[in-house]
């Protein structure tokens, strides 16, 4: 998705940036965590219902993008991934499972919702101390905030509530 070329019509891309990635590490990773988390996610919500809210999700991410990157005069910027809906499933897996003991980097045990706030913790400084790195940490953001939107006004879910269950 480019901005300037939304404005003169490309509107589809809200939707297809999220099919499209920017090398194999850039897929790797982001099917990975799809498959880690999303199985899990699919299994409770039911495959329609995961569907809707992968599209949704991230296709919010990707027009919250569009307006930031719009907004800022950058036009010609190229947004690519499905990260924002990634960054959705890791937060609904949060919610659904939130005593599920996730290890990072295979050796260090975190509860699922510790995982999310990391996450996001991450993405939030990433997102200051380097804003031009290449990488959309506010889509990543944006995938965290519709997914938080989609449990409120979807499932009357209060995702704090969620996470914060022990």
């Amino acid at each position: 998705m480019i901005p300037g070329l939304v404005v003169k019509g490309w509107v589809w891309t809200f939707v297809t940036y999220m099919f499209v990635h920017g090398g194999i590490t850039h897929i790797l990773f982001n099917m990975l965590a799809l498959f880690i988390f999303g199985v899990h996610v699919e299994r409770y919500m039911g495959s329609r219902e995961f569907l809707l809210f992968y599209i949704v999700t991230g296709t919010l991410a990707g027009v919250f993008s569009f307006i930031s990157y719009y907004l800022t005069g950058s036009y010609m910027v190229i947004l690519m991934g499905a990260s924002g809906a990634v960054f959705a499933v890791n937060l609904a897996y949060a919610v659904f499972f939130p005593d599920s003991i996730i290890y990072l980097w295979g050796i260090l045990p975190l509860r699922a919702p510790i995982m999310v706030l990391g996450f996001t913790a991450l993405e939030l400084f990433s997102s200051i101390l380097r804003p031009n790195s290449g990488v959309a940490h506010l889509t990543h953001l944006a995938g965290f905030g519709f997914a938080w939107l989609y449990f409120v006004v979807r499932f009357g879910i209060n995702p704090w509530k969620r996470l914060r269950m022990r």
